[in-house]
């Protein structure tokens, strides 16, 4: 096992500081909302399962997955 060397911080001048913009854009702003319609939709237990379990893994939601999924498909044949 290596050992690390103690960090020691010092009150000593950085020098000339150039403050930059926020250049990056709000989470909003990085999934852009689309325009989705509800529907009743019977899936076999064994995907709806697959997908959960896929969504809890990745922490996002089962739904929103199978939805992308389908909007790939569609992009590719398209």
């Amino acid at each position: 096992m290596m050992k690390r060397k103690k960090v020691k911080y010092t009150d000593e001048p950085i020098g000339r500081v150039k403050v930059i913009p926020d250049f990056l854009p709000s989470p909003s702003n990085l999934v852009p909302k689309k325009e989705t319609v509800k529907v009743t939709l019977s899936l076999s237990k064994a995907s709806v399962d697959f997908f959960k379990k896929i969504a809890k893994k990745n922490h996002t939601q089962y739904q929103k997955m199978i939805r992308l999924l389908l909007d790939n498909y569609i992009e590719h044949f398209n």
